[in-house]
Parts: C-alpha cells; sequence; structure tokens
C-alpha cells in the first residue's frame, strides 16, 4: 500500500506541472483557436531564468524560500516577454492568414528558441539547486511523498485557482471570456482584443515558466529540449481533457501524470509514453472534443 501511495503522489505531482503547462495551451487556443506551438518553450526558458536568478540571490545568502519566490518571479516576467513577443511575431502578423500559417511560424519560433538557449547556454544537462527545504513534518512519511512534491502541488493548486477567480470574477476574465466567444462583438463593445490576446500569451507563458522552476528544483537538472518533451505531454493532457477548457486541462493533465506514474511502477518504464499517448488515441476515438471539451459544427 506503501508503494501505491508513492506512485500516486508521484502521478499528482506530473499531473501539476503538465497542468501548469496545459493552461497556457487552452487558454490560447480558447482566444484564437490556434495551438501555439512554441509554449513548450516557455518552460524551458522559465527553468533557466530561474536557474541564474537563484544563482545571483545565492549570493546574497536568502534563506530558500525567498529565493524561490524571487527566481519563480523572474521566470515568471521573462517568460511572459517571451510570450508576449511570440505573440508579436508569430501569430498577430498572420491573424487573417489560412491556419496553417500561424502554426508553420509558431513551430519556427520553437526551433529558434531551442537553439538560441542551445548556443546561449549549453547541449550538456545542467544541475540545478534544490530551492525547496525539507520539511519535518514529513519525515514519517519521507517514502512516500517529499517536501518538493507537496510544494509543486501547493504552488499548482494556488495558481490554478488564481487563473479561475481570474477568468470568472475581473474584467479582464470577463474580457478573456467574450473575446473567446466573438472576437467581432468583442470589438463591438470595446474590449481591446489584440491585448487580450496578448495577456494570455503572458499568462500562459508565466504559468510554463512557474512549473520548469518547480520541476527543475525537484529533479534537480535542466536541458535546453526539456520544453519539447514537456510540452507534447502538457498539449496531450489538454487534447485529452478537451482542448480550450480550463478544468478539461487540468482533468486530462492529472490523468495523464497517473497514467504515467501507475504505468512506470507497475509494468515498466519503457512503456510511460505508449500508455499516455494510447490513452490519448483512446479518447480521441470515442470522444474527439476530449473529456470535457464541446464538439462543434464547422460554418461553410
Amino acid at each position: 500500500m506503501e508503494y501505491f501511495f508513492e506512485l500516486l503522489f508521484s502521478g499528482l505531482t506530473r499531473g501539476s506541472i503538465y497542468a501548469l503547462i496545459a493552461l497556457g495551451y487552452t487558454m490560447v487556443y480558447g482566444i484564437i483557436g490556434l495551438i501555439n506551438f512554441a509554449h513548450g518553450e516557455m518552460f524551458m526558458i522559465g527553468a533557466f531564468t530561474a536557474l541564474i536568478a537563484s544563482s545571483v540571490l545565492s549570493i546574497y545568502h536568502l534563506p530558500l524560500p525567498a529565493i524561490l519566490v524571487l527566481a519563480g518571479l523572474a521566470a515568471a516576467v521573462w517568460a511572459g516577454a517571451y510570450g508576449f513577443t511570440v505573440e508579436r511575431l508569430a501569430y498577430r502578423p498572420l491573424r487573417g492568414a489560412p491556419r496553417l500559417a500561424p502554426l508553420i511560424s509558431a513551430i519556427g519560433m520553437s526551433i529558434f528558441l531551442q537553439n538560441y538557449v542551445l548556443l546561449a547556454q549549453t547541449a550538456d544537462f545542467v544541475p540545478f539547486p534544490s530551492l525547496i527545504p525539507e520539511f519535518a513534518f514529513l519525515e514519517p512519511y519521507s517514502a512516500i511523498i517529499n517536501s518538493s512534491s507537496l510544494t509543486i502541488l501547493a504552488v499548482s493548486t494556488l495558481v490554478m485557482t488564481a487563473l479561475t477567480l481570474l477568468i470568472l470574477y475581473t474584467r479582464t476574465g470577463k474580457a478573456m471570456r467574450a473575446t473567446a466567444q466573438d472576437q467581432k462583438m468583442a470589438l463591438l463593445v470595446g474590449i481591446n482584443v489584440d491585448r487580450i490576446i496578448s495577456f494570455t500569451f503572458v499568462t500562459g507563458s508565466a504559468l510554463a515558466a512557474i512549473g520548469g522552476l518547480l520541476i527543475a528544483s525537484h529533479i534537480g537538472q535542466i536541458n535546453f529540449a526539456i520544453g519539447f518533451i514537456a510540452g507534447i505531454k502538457a498539449f496531450t493532457a489538454a487534447v485529452l481533457g478537451g482542448i480550450g477548457s480550463i478544468p478539461g486541462a487540468v482533468l486530462g493533465s492529472f490523468i495523464l501524470g497517473l497514467t504515467e506514474a501507475f504505468a512506470t511502477g507497475y509494468i515498466s518504464s519503457d512503456y510511460e509514453d505508449l500508455f499516455a499517448f494510447a490513452l490519448l488515441v483512446l479518447i480521441l476515438i470515442f470522444r474527439p472534443a476530449g473529456l470535457l471539451g464541446k464538439a462543434t459544427a464547422e460554418k461553410v
């Protein structure tokens, strides 16, 4: 039973990270109806930014919680700036173009960002310091859950709750929902659609950056290519839950995380990705819109 709970918390930890990234995919799709294939690189850039920020902050001998918070803020702001730039360069000029054009542009931006970090940093894995102190009250249960996993679960829950409250109860959130429903009508009632779309890219990138910091501190190393794998998995989770649905992105992320954890623990780590994508294929066959997605008719 102890092993079961260990796998359970491992799956929840994975799911939390996938959710932070998947929310960016699903928000952008909900607003403009396109997938931001450069989104995984925001996760990677956030991790590298947090590494640089934490290295600088450690010079001043700040406590670990303070370094974690400040490095997280730096990562979120810097990745948000990259998200804003991606929207301005890869999406806004092509907004009226055929749907394939911005997708190809985003893939090109993804390749560019990967190689940019490769040249600016290194192709090797870089050690990442553990920024989360051990919690004394977890000592009897350290074989099942550690402070790093608990912090990831707590921070992810707080961030996802804050995002939900933002979308439901603020003017910006209402403007986002209106833009997602009908951009032309949103323009007619005075909503700055361009600003809302940019805000969506910035917010999604900031969430991915926080996920990058948390998982880098948990694993202890980062690489320029971590954004590609994490991005593919998070995109899978978003589609699994229903692309465009925020609750669906969270649900799909936790289902994917738990599937990977239990498949790795009870079968073999070699089949981790196989079971994850097999689950996606089954969902797409029997429920193409995803678990919480709504099927929409295509207008012709």
